[in-house]
C-alpha cells in the first residue's frame, strides 16, 4: 500500500467518526472532501484567531435567500454554538451549523492561514581556521525546521557545487564538512537532535540500518528546484559505524545529459582526437585510472554518450548507477561479490552488446573476462585504481599475465586529475624565484620542442582571496595523461621484453609523445589556469 492509499484510509476513518459524533450531538454532518481544496473561501466574517480558538470555519455568507453557514468540529464549545445562533436569530438572520471532521478543519485552516515560507540564509564555506563562520552556520542549521534539515543540507551542497557531504561523529560534536572543488571545508556542527533527524531521514530514504555494525552502501535520488528549473541529483550513500555513532558520506552527482560531451571536458585538440579515434574502433579496451573524485565517472559517461547511437547496443555494469542515460541498458550490481560480478559480466556478453562498460576492474577474473571481451568484437570501457597510465598498464600485466593474444586488447589508458581553476577576476601574476624556475624547467625538460614553452622567461599566477572569492579559485579543470597502446607498448604484454615495470613502460610512452600528468599540470599553471601549489597538492 502506497502513502496516498494510507492517507485515504485514515481520512475515511476520520469522516466515519465525525458522522457518528454528529448524530450524537444533533448536528448535520458535512463531508467536505469533494470541495474543501477548491471552494471559494468566505471572508469578512471571522478572524483567523477566532477560527483557531473556537474551531469554527465560515462556509457561506448569508444573502437573504440563504442562511449564514458555519462548520464546526467536536472541539467547538456547545455553548459558543448556542450563543452565536441566538445572536444571529435575534437580529433576524438565519444560521446553520455543520459538523466536519478534524481532518477537514485542518485543510480549511491551511487555506485560510497558509504557512509562511521561510527563506533561510545560504551556507557559506569557510577557511579551516574560521571558527566564527562555523558557529554562524551551526546556528543557522538550528533555526531550520526539523523536517527540513535533510533537504536543506542537500540543497545547499548542490548550490555550492559540493561533490560530497561528510557527517562525522566526534567525541564532543557532530561535524558537517563539504568537499568543494576537491577540498574539504568545515561547515557546521550539528546538535544531537538535528543529527538524529538527519540520520533518521537518511536511513529511511537510503534504506540503511542505523543499528548496523558493518559499513553500508546505498543510493538515493532527489529533485532540486532552482530558478524555476528542476534537475535530478543522484546521491551515493556510504555509512560506517564509528566509536561515537554512524558516520555518513553522501557523494553528489549532478549530471545533466547535455553536459556529458567529450567536447566539454576541456581536452586539447590532439588529446580529443586520440580519444575519438580509439573509441571509433569496434573492439578493444579503454581504461580510466585515477583516485576517487578525479572525474573518471564524468569522462566514462561522456564517452558512453558519444557512442550512444541507434546502431549500437550498450550495456553497463555499475555499482551503483550514478546517472541514467536514455538508450543504454544499465545494470546495478554489487562489486563486493567478485564471483557474482564476473558471472554477471559473462551473462552480459551473451546479450551481444557492441559496447560494455564495467564500473571498475578489481580482480584477476574480471580483468581476464573484460580483456577477452575486448578481443572478440566488443568495445570495453572500465576504470582502474592506479596513479598513472604506466602504473595501471604494469598492474594489468600482473593481473592477466604476459600473453601475445592479449597484446592488442588494451587500446588506450587515460589517467586524470582535477585541479582547482584560478578565479580570473582575482588572480595575480608574479615573477617566480630562481628555485621555482629551476623546478619548472626540470619538470618540463622531456617535453617535445613543438610543445615546450619559452622557459627562459616566464611568469606564474597566484590565488588571491577576496570576500566574493574567499579561496581565489572557482571550479576545476581536468588534466589527462593519455597512453595510446601501439606496437611499442604492446611488446610489454607480448613478452618481447622482460622488464615490465612502470618506469620502463612510461619511458617508452614518453618517447611516443605522451605527456605526463605533471607536465600537463605545470603547463596549465604557465597558462594561468591554476597554480603550482595546486599542481603539487593534487599530484
Amino acid at each position: 500500500m502506497n502513502e496516498d492509499e494510507i492517507q485515504e484510509r485514515r481520512r475515511a476513518r476520520d469522516e466515519e467518526a465525525a458522522e457518528q459524533r454528529a448524530r450524537i450531538i444533533g448536528l448535520p454532518y458535512l463531508d467536505t472532501r469533494s470541495f474543501e481544496r477548491t471552494s471559494k473561501l468566505t471572508s469578512g466574517i471571522l478572524d483567523v484567531s477566532d477560527m483557531y480558538k473556537n474551531h469554527v470555519v465560515p462556509l457561506r455568507k448569508g444573502d437573504g435567500e440563504h442562511p449564514y453557514e458555519f462548520m464546526v468540529t467536536s472541539q467547538t464549545p456547545r455553548s459558543l454554538i448556542e450563543s452565536i445562533r441566538k445572536e444571529y436569530n435575534n437580529n433576524g438572520i438565519d444560521i446553520e451549523f455543520y459538523l466536519i471532521s478534524d481532518s477537514a478543519y485542518r485543510v480549511f485552516m491551511m487555506r485560510y492561514d497558509p504557512p509562511k515560507e521561510i527563506i533561510y540564509d545560504d551556507i557559506k564555506i569557510s577557511k579551516s581556521d574560521d571558527r566564527g563562520a562555523v558557529e554562524e552556520v551551526s546556528k543557522l542549521l538550528e533555526s531550520v525546521a526539523t523536517d527540513k534539515v535533510f533537504n536543506f543540507l542537500i540543497d545547499q551542497a548542490d548550490k555550492l557545487h559540493a561533490s560530497d557531504i561528510h557527517i562525522e561523529n566526534l567525541r564532543g560534536a557532530i561535524r558537517v564538512r563539504m568537499r568543494v572543488d576537491g577540498i574539504l571545508h568545515p561547515i557546521a556542527e550539528l546538535s544531537k537532535d538535528k543529527y538524529r533527524i538527519f540520520i533518521g531521514e537518511l536511513s529511511s530514504r537510503a534504506n540503511v540500518s542505523l543499528a548496523a555494525t558493518t559499513p553500508q552502501s546505498s543510493h538515493i535520488q532527489t529533485d532540486i528546484t532552482r530558478g524555476g528549473k528542476t534537475h535530478m541529483l543522484n546521491i551515493r550513500v556510504e555509512t560506517v559505524p564509528t566509536l561515537y555513532g554512524q558516520d555518513a558520506v553522501l557523494r553528489l552527482f549532478n549530471f545533466n545529459e547535455s553536459d556529458l560531451d567529450l567536447n566539454l571536458l576541456g581536452l586539447g585538440k590532439q588529446e580529443l582526437e586520440q580519444v575519438k579515434q580509439v573509441i571509433s574502433h569496434p573492439r578493444g579496451m579503454v581504461l580510466l585510472v585515477g583516485p576517487t573524485g578525479s572525474g573518471k565517472s564524468t569522462t566514462l559517461y561522456s564517452i558512453l554518450n558519444a557512442l550512444n547511437t541507434f546502431e549500437r547496443k550498450i550495456i553497463t555494469l555499475e555499482d551503483p548507477i550514478e546517472f541514467s542515460i536514455n538508450g543504454i541498458t544499465q545494470i546495478p550490481i554489487r562489486t563486493g561479490d567478485q564471483a557474482m560480478f564476473t558471472d554477471a559480466l559473462h551473462s552480459v556478453l551473451r546479450l551481444d552488446p557492441d559496447v560494455v562498460m564495467v564500473g571498475e576492474i578489481r580482480d584477476q577474473d574480471t580483468a581476464k573476462t573484460a580483456i577477452q571481451a575486448s578481443i572478440t568484437g566488443h568495445l570495453v570501457l572500465s576504470s582502474f585504481h592506479a596513479n598513472s597510465t604506466s602504473a595501471a598498464f604494469s598492474r594489468m600485466i600482473d593481473l592477466i599475465g604476459v600473453n601475445p593474444i592479449f597484446s592488442s586488447s588494451i587500446r588506450m589508458l587515460i589517467a586524470q586529475r582535477l585541479l582547482r581553476r584560478l578565479d580570473d577576476n582575482t588572480k595575480e601574476e608574479y615573477e617566480p624565484d630562481e628555485a621555482t624556475k629551476k623546478w619548472v624547467r626540470e619538470a618540463l625538460k622531456h617535453l617535445p620542442d613543438d610543445k615546450k614553452p619559452n622557459l627562459d622567461k616566464f611568469k606564474l599566477w597566484q590565488a588571491v582571496s577576496t570576500p566574493e572569492s574567499p579561496f581565489g579559485y572557482v571550479g576545476r579543470i581536468v588534466i589527462m595523461e593519455q597512453m595510446v597502446v601501439d606496437e611499442t607498448i604492446q611488446k610489454f604484454i607480448r613478452g618481447d621484453v622482460t622488464d615490465t615495470n612502470t618506469e620502463a613502460i612510461e619511458k617508452q610512452a614518453r618517447k611516443n609523445g605522451m605527456l605526463t600528468l605533471l607536465e600537463h599540470g605545470v603547463l596549465a599553471a604557465l597558462r594561468g589556469e591554476t597554480t603550482l601549489e595546486e599542481v603539487n597538492r593534487v599530484l
